[in-house]
């Protein structure tokens, strides 16, 4: 995405090699993003562009679209979508506790811990329905309608900053989550329903844990591509 106004930077202080990196000669600044024209003819920024990959089939991949998404719905707390260079999209789910567990209560549904509400089918039904609505919203979508969630899991544990998950900022560390749950995400790509995981964690007094559970692993539906109307020729 470019951007030109009257209102835009000159140059960088004494620094001439980042200016001609940042602007072009006619004065059009790189914002680093990545969007497109939707078939309303609206700009939609869905990523840093640096972020941004293809499925095998080329696709679009933009996750963090795909992330921000998943997370307009009030029980999900993170997610980390997964693609770039597969066949399709996959993701891992946080729930947020408080949410979840105001639901869980309101259904009956007695818990002790989040390791134990999250692995509860009756929240992986509620969860299910939330990425099949994200579905639906990017079927309507042609560019993004091939990105839609095919598999996810609830993670065991909640993405934590102190275990390298997430910056203090709270932004997902996609690559680092990527290596440490390797298995899972093995498990994502793959036809199988469980997935095991042992996970080191660091609790508040410094003291380290283990945690381990077996995951289910949820295959979602997905939609048809909206068909885009023919113009009508004047």
């Amino acid at each position: 995405m470019l951007v030109k106004s009257p209102g835009v930077f000159l140059t960088y202080y004494k620094n001439d090699a980042a200016t001609k990196e940042a602007k072009t000669p006619d004065g059009w600044v790189h914002t680093g993003d990545a969007g497109f024209f939707d078939k309303d003819g609206h700009l939609k920024i869905i990523d840093r562009a640096k972020d941004v990959g293809r499925l095998t089939d080329g696709t679009l991949f933009a996750p963090k679209y795909l992330e921000n998404k998943l997370k307009f719905f009030s029980y999900i707390r993170e997610a980390v979508a997964f693609g770039d260079g597969r066949d399709f999209t996959a993701a891992f789910v946080n729930i947020d506790l408080a949410a979840v567990g105001n639901w869980a209560e309101r259904h009956g549904l007695p818990y002790a811990s989040y390791q134990e509400l999250a692995a509860k089918p009756e929240v992986y039904d509620l969860i299910q329905g939330c990425v099949e609505q994200v579905n639906r919203d990017l079927a309507a979508d042609p560019k993004v309608a091939g990105s839609q969630i095919k598999r996810f899991l609830i993670l065991h544990k909640e993405l934590d900053a102190d275990d390298g998950e997430l910056t203090r900022t709270r932004k997902v560390r996609r690559r680092f989550i990527a290596e440490r749950y390797a298995p899972l995400v093995d498990a994502l790509f793959s036809d199988v329903a469980r997935a095991h995981i042992e996970t080191t964690v660091k609790f508040e007094d410094g003291r380290t844990g283990l945690i381990k559970a077996d995951l289910e692993v949820r295959e979602a539906a997905r939609n048809l591509p909206a068909e885009i109307p023919l113009k009508k020729a004047s």
